[in-house]
């Protein structure tokens, strides 16, 4: 397990404190609105791990969390942390952090006129959407690795924009079947009602995983997934990421 008080270069100008006593009644409300929305569904069709390190880390669904309590019972588990910044990273810095397994964590959120899409990254979709799965030990090697990978290729754009197809397609939008039923862990699908209720209703073409077939899937951000790649398990993306490496380092 890597340590969590590696000294960031890169990335250290976007690191903040998170005010967590400045976030009004109304910001924790709507933080309990959308925790409420979700688990529902999420409590049929999120995978287990999800669940487990949701429990795990402490989130509620009555308060926006306090990052540092968060991290009191994440980083003894994977030695990860949800790590407070200003806002988007450029990819050397974000790549930096994920090497260091600190997690890029904004601490915005968002407003009640962005219920349902926000644009810009906040704290539901990073802790909610993303922080559970930090605290699998297999997820939590994998993205760490992840991030080596990238900062190695950070000045090769083609090869880096084949590595992003597999963020987008396991960390984003990642599936996973589960006694014989597709399940969600990518927190694209957990933080979006919409995205998830596609994918529980059939919307996406769901194939086996395949590395090349991801490396070369094409990513729109701004439509509904046609493809999703399921994998068996997470030591299927754990080996992904070392074969990419292979391949593109």
């Amino acid at each position: 397990m890597a340590s969590t008080t590696a000294r960031l270069h890169i990335a250290e100008p976007f690191l903040i404190q998170q005010d967590w006593k400045a976030y009004t009644p109304e910001q924790h409300s709507i933080w309990s609105e959308l925790v409420r929305r979700r688990m529902p569904q999420l409590e049929e069709h999120a995978c287990a791990e999800y669940l487990d390190g949701f429990h795990q880390i402490g989130l509620r669904d009555d308060t926006i969390p306090e990052l540092a309590e968060v991290n009191k019972r994440l980083g003894p588990r994977t030695g990860w942390n949800a790590t407070p910044v200003s806002g988007f990273l450029p990819p050397d810095a974000f790549f930096e952090m994920l090497a260091a397994r600190q997690f890029p964590t904004t601490t915005y959120i968002r407003s009640r006129e962005a219920m349902e899409y926000t644009p810009e990254p906040d704290i539901f979709h990073d802790v909610f959407g993303h922080v559970p799965m930090h605290a699998h030990p297999v997820f939590a090697d994998f993205l760490q690795h992840y991030g080596r990978v990238c900062l190695d290729l950070i000045n090769q754009k083609d090869k880096l924009e084949r590595m992003g197809r597999l963020f987008w397609f396991t960390v984003e939008f990642g599936v996973i079947r589960q006694n014989g039923k597709i399940k969600l862990y990518g927190s694209g699908l957990i933080s979006s009602h919409g995205e998830s209720t596609h994918v529980i209703h059939g919307g996406p073409d769901i194939r086996d995983f395949n590395l090349e077939q991801v490396l070369d899937q094409e990513v729109k951000v701004s439509e509904m997934q046609k493809v999703l790649y399921a994998v068996e398990s997470f030591d299927q993306i754990y080996e992904a990421v070392q074969a990419a490496e292979q391949r593109l380092i």
